[in-house]
């Protein structure tokens, strides 16, 4: 791959090279019609559009057939499947007036080229293709964000209920930890200048004042139980962060100073995941190349590469800082019974502190 991408690019160089030569040869010319198109030229650039044509649909179809795996499987939260909806019809509408657009462009780049004694015609104006390429572009348009406003209210919908888990995610340079409402189903008040309090045991400056922050649980691996509706309190300790989850279709920016929200209902455990048809064959795929790199690893008396096992993760997305691609966390999506009982041996802050 390393010795494809060096070629590629001592190619592009020696290219560029040919061009700024080409160029000065004909800075210095003297001859004035050095630079007007004949029919030669004229023939080419033509054929050369048509080709590039024919270049982009196959690189297009190649990409899809390569490379079509890495999409993401199945969502995992029940907006999931509204959220692909609305973008897959994006993507079909996009693609499709790519492929017309593209195609009478290129097509007609060949098609009326430069011959001598050609005149161009002038054509002022025409109120009925005005028409049409102004208004369905504007119904299209209009559809689209409609759509999209009324997926985006129904999933941004955040409503307070007793049923609901009531989860804080809090960023932090470079690692996150999620704080859980105890049985009052209330998070404490959190401010960063508590962040010492304890000899740093507050790992997310809960207020101590606070009542309703004694039970609350702070973990550094999120579970999560299928089928209930979990909302996501999600603060800063510094810079800005985005919590982003991407088997659950969900991405909301944490910012200092603020606390935003987020809700999602987890539909799929982690093993029923790790069985999907999908996963399985990304994670063959993916331990296939790890395999490969574990041999390389062994050579050169390396420790090997421990086979990949898929999990749910919390990443960040946006740009923080030097160690921003390393900001994760591992998510556990379980049954209501296997999370009660993970939650009963998790230390509450009164334990922690006291």
């Amino acid at each position: 791959m390393n010795i494809a991408l060096v070629f590629t690019v001592l190619i592009l160089v020696a290219i560029s090279l040919w061009q700024i030569t080409k160029i000065f040869e004909l800075s210095q010319s003297k001859n004035e019609n050095n630079q007007v198109a004949n029919d030669n030229d004229n023939n080419l650039n033509g054929k050369l559009m048509f080709a590039f044509l024919l270049f982009i649909y196959g690189i297009t179809i190649y990409s899809f057939w390569s490379y079509g795996d890495v999409f993401l499987p199945e969502a995992a939260s029940e907006h999931g499947a509204d959220y692909d909806q609305l973008m897959w019809i994006s993507f079909a509408i996009i693609l499709i007036v790519q492929t017309i657009t593209q195609a009478l462009l290129h097509y007609f780049a060949y098609k009326y080229r430069g011959k001598k004694g050609n005149k161009a015609l002038f054509y002022a104006d025409n109120d009925k293709l005005e028409m049409i390429w102004t208004v369905i572009p504007v119904i299209v348009l209009a559809g689209l964000i409609l759509y999209g406003l009324y997926t985006w209210t129904d999933i941004m919908n955040v409503e307070e209920n007793d049923e609901a888990l009531v989860v804080e995610l809090y960023a932090q340079q470079f690692n996150w930890k999620a704080r859980y409402a105890g049985e009052d189903g209330v998070l404490g008040d959190a401010n960063v200048r508590f962040l010492q309090d304890f000899d740093g045991r507050n790992l997310v400056g809960i207020d101590a004042t606070d009542p309703n922050g004694f039970d609350d649980v702070v973990v550094q691996e999120l579970h999560l139980p299928v089928g209930r509706e979990v909302i996501f309190k999600m603060r800063s300790q510094d810079v800005l962060h985005s919590a982003y989850m991407p088997h659950f279709r969900a991405q909301m920016n944490c910012v200092p100073g603020m606390i935003t929200e987020f809700a999602f209902t987890p539909t799929l455990t982690t093993e029923e995941m790790r069985q999907n048809p999908d996963m399985l064959a990304k994670v063959k795929k993916i331990n296939k190349i790890r395999s490969e790199n574990s041999k390389e690893l062994v050579a050169k008396g390396e420790e090997a590469l421990e086979p990949y096992e898929f999990d749910y993760m919390l990443l960040c997305n946006k740009i923080c800082g030097a160690s921003h691609y390393n900001m994760q966390m591992k998510i556990i999506v379980e049954s209501k019974e296997d999370f009660e009982k993970w939650m009963e041996q998790q230390q509450t802050f009164a334990e922690v502190i006291q």
